[in-house]
């Protein structure tokens, strides 16, 4: 079974790296912590304006995030945000080099209510695998709490990938469900990180969706 001890020993090389650079709340924010807050702010800056260069950007604070997830037992956001590296590699090709349907540059643009329904099956079907996967093979104490959230992360980081509209609804809810289990683990600064993003979920809805009637208009 994946325990704190265990990792604690994977990630000797980090702890100067996760050592208290102040306080917020009573609970010490690290030197990581802070780092990734700005890296993850400065990523969604840059999908709000369908720049790649918040690719890149999610892979370190990524790497940075799934450090201090196992630091702090939510093993499935510790996964998930490896995931988000490679899924990140894939979604920086997607919006460099991927094409659509018709083999034209992706362009921002909405599901179908088939590709929605679609989306909402696997989300079904994801998050009772992923918590009694964490729920068997971890210490985790919130398995399927810490599931929710990482399995709607897969499905919004997909959309994102293909320049769906519809993944900023997918990352508002994931973010809402994220602010709890974060304040349960008193990961202050993330909770407020994840506060804001979730509001900038909802104008990156307005704003895609405003993108994708201009593509839709000028087609």
């Amino acid at each position: 079974m994946l325990t704190s001890e265990i990792l604690s020993g994977w990630l000797a090389w980090a702890q100067p790296l996760l050592a208290p650079w102040w306080t917020a709340w009573g609970v010490p924010v690290s030197y990581l912590e802070a780092l990734a807050f700005v890296l993850s702010l400065w990523m969604v800056a840059c999908n709000l304006r369908v720049n790649p260069l918040g690719w890149p950007l999610a892979i370190a604070s990524s790497l940075l995030y799934g450090i201090l997830f196992a630091q702090y037992g939510l093993y499935g956001e510790a996964i998930l945000q490896w995931v988000f590296v490679f899924m990140a590699v894939w979604g920086w090709w997607q919006w460099l080099r991927g094409v659509d349907a018709e083999q034209q540059a992706l362009k921002v643009r909405k599901l179908s209510a088939q590709g929605r329904l679609v989306s909402m099956g696997a989300l079904v079907m994801l998050w009772p695998v992923l918590g009694g996967l964490l729920d068997h093979i971890t210490d985790s104490t919130v398995p399927y709490w810490d599931a929710l959230p990482t399995a709607g992360s897969l499905i919004g980081q997909w959309l994102l990938g293909r320049k769906w509209v519809d993944n900023w609804p997918c990352w508002l809810a994931v973010n809402v469900i994220s602010m709890g289990l974060f304040a349960y683990k008193e990961l202050w600064l993330t909770v407020i990180l994840y506060g804001i993003f979730a509001v900038l979920s909802a104008v990156g809805w307005r704003q895609w969706l405003s993108l994708a009637a201009q593509g839709k208009a000028r087609a």
